[in-house]
Protein backbone atom coordinates (compact mmCIF):
# COMPACT_ATOMS: atom_id res chain seq x y z
CA UNK A 1 0.00 0.00 0.00
CA UNK A 2 1.37 3.34 -1.00
CA UNK A 3 2.22 5.86 1.71
CA UNK A 4 -0.31 8.35 0.25
CA UNK A 5 -3.14 5.81 0.55
CA UNK A 6 -2.24 5.06 4.16
CA UNK A 7 -2.22 8.76 4.99
CA UNK A 8 -5.57 9.23 3.25
CA UNK A 9 -7.18 6.39 5.23
CA UNK A 10 -5.83 7.76 8.50
CA UNK A 11 -7.12 11.28 7.81
CA UNK A 12 -10.56 10.27 6.52
CA UNK A 13 -12.16 9.65 9.97
CA UNK A 14 -10.76 12.97 11.18
CA UNK A 15 -12.28 14.79 8.21
CA UNK A 16 -15.62 13.05 8.76
CA UNK A 17 -15.58 14.07 12.42
CA UNK A 18 -14.75 17.65 11.48
CA UNK A 19 -17.48 17.66 8.84
CA UNK A 20 -19.93 16.28 11.38
CA UNK A 21 -19.09 19.07 13.83
CA UNK A 22 -19.52 21.69 11.11
CA UNK A 23 -22.85 20.16 10.10
CA UNK A 24 -24.08 20.17 13.68
CA UNK A 25 -22.98 23.78 14.10
CA UNK A 26 -24.72 24.82 10.89
CA UNK A 27 -27.89 23.03 11.97
CA UNK A 28 -27.76 24.71 15.36
CA UNK A 29 -27.41 28.11 13.70
CA UNK A 30 -30.34 27.38 11.40
CA UNK A 31 -32.45 26.45 14.38
CA UNK A 32 -31.35 29.56 16.22
CA UNK A 33 -32.12 32.05 13.45
CA UNK A 34 -35.92 31.68 13.63
CA UNK A 35 -35.80 32.05 17.39
CA UNK A 36 -33.91 35.29 17.01
CA UNK A 37 -36.22 36.65 14.30
CA UNK A 38 -39.33 35.63 16.21
CA UNK A 39 -38.26 37.27 19.46
CA UNK A 40 -40.12 40.57 19.81
CA UNK A 41 -38.31 43.76 20.71
CA UNK A 42 -39.39 45.39 23.99
CA UNK A 43 -41.14 48.20 22.11
CA UNK A 44 -43.18 45.72 20.05
CA UNK A 45 -44.11 43.75 23.15
CA UNK A 46 -45.07 46.96 24.97
CA UNK A 47 -47.22 48.13 22.06
CA UNK A 48 -49.00 44.77 22.00
CA UNK A 49 -49.75 45.13 25.71
CA UNK A 50 -50.89 48.71 25.20
CA UNK A 51 -53.21 47.69 22.38
CA UNK A 52 -54.90 45.19 24.70
CA UNK A 53 -55.32 47.36 27.79
CA UNK A 54 -59.09 47.03 27.43
CA UNK A 55 -58.70 43.37 28.39
CA UNK A 56 -56.60 44.15 31.46
CA UNK A 57 -55.71 47.64 32.69
CA UNK A 58 -52.61 46.09 34.22
CA UNK A 59 -51.26 45.84 30.67
CA UNK A 60 -50.67 49.59 30.82
CA UNK A 61 -48.34 49.12 33.79
CA UNK A 62 -46.59 46.21 32.09
CA UNK A 63 -46.10 48.23 28.91
CA UNK A 64 -44.80 51.19 30.92
CA UNK A 65 -42.29 49.04 32.81
CA UNK A 66 -40.99 47.43 29.62
CA UNK A 67 -40.51 50.80 27.93
CA UNK A 68 -38.91 52.44 30.96
CA UNK A 69 -36.42 49.56 31.17
CA UNK A 70 -35.70 49.74 27.44
CA UNK A 71 -35.09 53.50 27.59
CA UNK A 72 -32.63 53.07 30.43
CA UNK A 73 -30.47 51.12 27.98
CA UNK A 74 -30.70 53.63 25.13
CA UNK A 75 -33.28 56.28 24.15
CA UNK A 76 -34.99 55.51 20.85
CA UNK A 77 -37.79 57.42 19.16
CA UNK A 78 -40.24 54.46 18.95
CA UNK A 79 -39.82 53.74 22.67
CA UNK A 80 -40.22 57.39 23.65
CA UNK A 81 -43.35 57.84 21.55
CA UNK A 82 -44.85 54.62 22.86
CA UNK A 83 -44.11 55.52 26.48
CA UNK A 84 -45.60 59.00 26.12
CA UNK A 85 -48.79 57.43 24.73
CA UNK A 86 -48.91 54.94 27.59
CA UNK A 87 -48.60 57.68 30.21
CA UNK A 88 -51.29 59.74 28.47
CA UNK A 89 -53.63 56.76 28.60
CA UNK A 90 -52.71 55.96 32.20
CA UNK A 91 -53.79 59.48 33.10
CA UNK A 92 -57.04 59.07 31.18
CA UNK A 93 -58.22 55.63 32.26
CA UNK A 94 -56.13 54.19 35.09
CA UNK A 95 -55.39 57.13 37.41
CA UNK A 96 -58.06 57.49 40.06
CA UNK A 97 -57.28 60.89 41.56
CA UNK A 98 -56.33 64.24 40.10
CA UNK A 99 -52.91 63.87 41.70
CA UNK A 100 -52.35 60.53 39.97
CA UNK A 101 -53.53 62.03 36.68
CA UNK A 102 -51.16 64.99 37.01
CA UNK A 103 -48.22 62.67 37.68
CA UNK A 104 -49.03 60.54 34.61
CA UNK A 105 -49.52 63.51 32.29
CA UNK A 106 -46.36 65.21 33.57
CA UNK A 107 -44.32 62.08 32.97
CA UNK A 108 -45.81 61.73 29.50
CA UNK A 109 -44.98 65.37 28.79
CA UNK A 110 -41.36 64.88 29.84
CA UNK A 111 -41.00 61.76 27.71
CA UNK A 112 -42.57 63.49 24.69
CA UNK A 113 -40.14 66.38 25.14
CA UNK A 114 -37.25 63.91 24.97
CA UNK A 115 -38.75 62.57 21.75
CA UNK A 116 -38.79 66.09 20.29
CA UNK A 117 -35.16 66.57 21.26
CA UNK A 118 -34.32 63.32 19.49
CA UNK A 119 -36.47 64.03 16.41
CA UNK A 120 -37.44 67.72 16.18
CA UNK A 121 -39.45 67.20 12.96
CA UNK A 122 -41.54 64.28 14.15
CA UNK A 123 -45.20 65.41 14.29
CA UNK A 124 -46.24 62.61 16.66
CA UNK A 125 -43.69 63.80 19.21
CA UNK A 126 -45.09 67.33 19.04
CA UNK A 127 -48.66 66.00 19.26
CA UNK A 128 -47.91 63.97 22.38
CA UNK A 129 -46.12 66.90 23.97
CA UNK A 130 -49.04 69.23 23.26
CA UNK A 131 -51.67 66.66 24.27
CA UNK A 132 -50.07 65.82 27.62
CA UNK A 133 -49.59 69.51 28.42
CA UNK A 134 -53.23 70.23 27.52
CA UNK A 135 -54.48 67.33 29.65
CA UNK A 136 -52.29 68.40 32.58
CA UNK A 137 -53.65 71.94 32.35
CA UNK A 138 -57.23 70.70 31.98
CA UNK A 139 -56.83 68.64 35.15
CA UNK A 140 -55.39 71.62 37.00
CA UNK A 141 -58.24 73.91 35.96
CA UNK A 142 -59.11 76.61 33.47
CA UNK A 143 -56.65 79.24 34.71
CA UNK A 144 -53.69 76.90 34.42
CA UNK A 145 -54.96 75.81 31.01
CA UNK A 146 -54.91 79.42 29.84
CA UNK A 147 -51.37 79.81 31.14
CA UNK A 148 -50.26 76.80 29.06
CA UNK A 149 -52.29 77.73 25.97
CA UNK A 150 -49.42 79.46 24.08
CA UNK A 151 -47.30 76.32 24.36
CA UNK A 152 -50.11 74.08 23.13
CA UNK A 153 -50.85 76.40 20.20
CA UNK A 154 -47.17 76.49 19.28
CA UNK A 155 -47.09 72.69 19.20
CA UNK A 156 -50.19 72.65 16.99
CA UNK A 157 -48.58 75.13 14.62
CA UNK A 158 -45.46 72.97 14.43
CA UNK A 159 -47.50 69.83 13.79
CA UNK A 160 -49.37 71.39 10.87
CA UNK A 161 -46.18 72.85 9.40
CA UNK A 162 -44.73 69.34 9.31
CA UNK A 163 -47.94 67.50 8.37
CA UNK A 164 -51.00 69.61 7.49
CA UNK A 165 -53.22 66.50 7.56
CA UNK A 166 -52.10 65.12 10.92
CA UNK A 167 -55.37 63.62 12.21
CA UNK A 168 -54.43 63.51 15.89
CA UNK A 169 -53.19 67.09 15.66
CA UNK A 170 -56.51 68.26 14.24
CA UNK A 171 -58.36 66.30 16.93
CA UNK A 172 -56.26 68.02 19.60
CA UNK A 173 -56.93 71.42 18.01
CA UNK A 174 -60.65 70.65 17.91
CA UNK A 175 -60.69 69.85 21.60
CA UNK A 176 -58.68 72.96 22.47
CA UNK A 177 -61.00 75.32 20.57
CA UNK A 178 -64.07 73.54 21.94
CA UNK A 179 -62.99 73.73 25.59
CA UNK A 180 -61.63 77.28 25.61
CA UNK A 181 -64.00 80.11 26.53
CA UNK A 182 -64.65 82.53 23.67
CA UNK A 183 -62.84 85.32 25.51
CA UNK A 184 -59.66 83.21 25.43
CA UNK A 185 -59.97 82.34 21.74
CA UNK A 186 -62.34 79.40 21.90
CA UNK A 187 -64.50 78.82 18.84
CA UNK A 188 -67.05 76.08 18.26
CA UNK A 189 -66.92 76.72 14.51
CA UNK A 190 -63.12 76.36 14.45
CA UNK A 191 -63.38 73.23 16.57
CA UNK A 192 -65.78 71.70 14.04
CA UNK A 193 -63.42 72.52 11.17
CA UNK A 194 -60.57 70.71 12.87
CA UNK A 195 -62.65 67.67 13.81
CA UNK A 196 -63.91 67.35 10.24
CA UNK A 197 -60.37 67.58 8.86
CA UNK A 198 -59.30 64.88 11.31
CA UNK A 199 -62.25 62.67 10.37
CA UNK A 200 -61.48 62.98 6.66
CA UNK A 201 -58.03 61.53 7.31
CA UNK A 202 -58.91 58.97 9.99
CA UNK A 203 -62.60 57.98 9.76
CA UNK A 204 -62.18 54.94 12.04
CA UNK A 205 -60.57 56.95 14.86
CA UNK A 206 -63.71 57.05 16.99
CA UNK A 207 -62.46 59.67 19.46
CA UNK A 208 -62.72 62.18 16.60
CA UNK A 209 -66.41 61.40 16.15
CA UNK A 210 -66.95 61.89 19.88
CA UNK A 211 -65.32 65.32 19.65
CA UNK A 212 -67.35 66.23 16.58
CA UNK A 213 -70.57 65.06 18.26
CA UNK A 214 -69.84 67.25 21.30
CA UNK A 215 -69.24 70.18 18.96
CA UNK A 216 -72.48 69.62 17.06
CA UNK A 217 -74.39 69.41 20.34
CA UNK A 218 -72.95 72.78 21.33
CA UNK A 219 -74.26 74.13 18.02
CA UNK A 220 -77.71 72.65 18.61
CA UNK A 221 -77.37 70.24 15.67
CA UNK A 222 -78.69 67.21 17.50
CA UNK A 223 -79.56 65.03 14.50
CA UNK A 224 -76.05 65.44 13.10
CA UNK A 225 -74.59 64.74 16.55
CA UNK A 226 -76.64 61.53 16.83
CA UNK A 227 -75.30 60.41 13.45
CA UNK A 228 -71.74 60.70 14.76
CA UNK A 229 -72.62 58.96 18.02
CA UNK A 230 -74.39 56.14 16.16
CA UNK A 231 -71.30 55.71 13.98
CA UNK A 232 -69.19 55.21 17.11
CA UNK A 233 -71.64 52.68 18.53
CA UNK A 234 -71.87 50.80 15.22
CA UNK A 235 -68.14 50.81 14.44
CA UNK A 236 -66.88 47.27 13.88
CA UNK A 237 -63.31 48.05 12.92
CA UNK A 238 -62.13 50.94 15.11
CA UNK A 239 -58.63 52.27 14.59
CA UNK A 240 -57.77 51.52 18.21
CA UNK A 241 -60.01 48.89 19.81
CA UNK A 242 -58.80 49.54 23.36
CA UNK A 243 -59.70 53.25 23.31
CA UNK A 244 -63.00 52.51 21.55
CA UNK A 245 -63.92 49.97 24.23
CA UNK A 246 -62.78 51.82 27.35
CA UNK A 247 -63.27 55.47 26.43
CA UNK A 248 -65.30 56.07 23.29
CA UNK A 249 -68.20 53.64 23.73
CA UNK A 250 -69.05 54.86 27.26
CA UNK A 251 -68.78 58.49 26.14
CA UNK A 252 -70.99 57.83 23.12
CA UNK A 253 -73.67 56.23 25.30
CA UNK A 254 -73.48 59.10 27.77
CA UNK A 255 -73.84 61.73 25.04
CA UNK A 256 -76.75 59.87 23.49
CA UNK A 257 -78.55 59.81 26.83
CA UNK A 258 -77.93 63.53 27.32
CA UNK A 259 -79.63 64.48 24.04
CA UNK A 260 -82.36 61.83 23.90
CA UNK A 261 -85.09 64.46 24.28
CA UNK A 262 -83.41 67.05 22.03
CA UNK A 263 -84.67 67.72 18.54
Amino acid sequence: MHHAEVTERRQAPRRRATLSRVTRLALALLLLVPAISWARAPVDEALALYASYHLDLGNLDRARDLLEADLRKAPTLPALLALARVYFTVGDVEARTDEEKLVAYARGRDVAKRAIELAPRNPDAHFLYGATIARWGQTKGIFRSLFLLPTVKQELQTIFEIDPNHAAGHALAGNVYLELPAIAGGSVATAEEHFRKALATAPRYTAIRIGLARTLIRRGQYAAARAQIDAVLAERDPAFVADWTVKDLPRAKKLLAEIQDKR
